[in-house]
């Protein structure tokens, strides 16, 4: 039970992580006077660290394991390029969806 409820929490992170990508810098071009923070993505990384290790602790299919450690690496990357170089890769993009591919295969694999 306690799995499916980290897979809960790991999809909706991945989900927002995935909007805010998406959204915000459509919002840069609309004059507001707001500008990207790195630090969000930074917490969103932190987010899905936190729950692909508590997750991935008890799956046995190496692959799953695979693809969730695999994203979070992603986005890791891509979140470091911006720090140091101040440029948005794809990558982050890859790896939220990673994610929530992962957490959803999981879900549906917990006996219910």
């Amino acid at each position: 039970m306690k799995s499916k409820i980290l897979d809960a929490v790991g999809i909706s992170a991945a989900v927002l992580c995935l909007i805010h990508c998406i959204v915000f810098p459509l919002l840069m071009i609309i004059p507001f006077g707001i500008s990207h923070n790195p630090y969000i993505d930074l917490t969103f990384l932190l987010i899905g660290i936190i729950v692909v290790y508590r997750v991935t602790k008890h799956i046995t299919d190496g692959w799953l394991k695979f693809l969730f450690w695999i994203s979070v690496f992603m986005i890791g990357i891509s979140i470091l390029i911006d720090f140091l170089c101040e440029i948005h890769l794809p990558l982050l993009y890859l790896g939220a969806i990673g994610l929530i591919t992962g957490h959803l295969i999981n879900f549906k694999n917990h006996r219910h």
